[in-house]
């Protein structure tokens, strides 16, 4: 293991456990709204997501017309999201 696979391991036990944190103190929410996914990893990606049936955007009883994202599916979805995945503009 190089110091940079360790440092790389580091980073994702640091995130994983101040999301934790924030999260059982309330400070994270479960969903974010479709808009607020846009804005953190944008609108392309997100609609791709989507499309390829990879998250699932939901409407809460209550709520209007909001659709809301599993925060957790959505992270999963962007740290595997790779260049593979992409579809060329002919294939679409």
């Amino acid at each position: 293991m190089t110091i940079i696979d360790l440092s790389g391991l580091l980073k994702e036990a640091i995130t994983a456990g101040a999301n934790k944190a924030l999260a059982e103190s309330g400070q994270l929410p479960d969903t974010l709204t479709k808009a607020q996914a846009y804005r953190l990893y944008g609108r392309v990606n997100v609609d791709r997501w989507c499309m390829e049936n990879l998250i699932h955007p939901v409407v809460k009883a209550g709520s209007g017309k909001k659709k809301f994202i599993d925060r957790l599916k959505l992270e999963a979805v962007a740290r595997a999201s790779n260049r593979t995945t992409y579809l060329q503009v002919a294939e679409r």
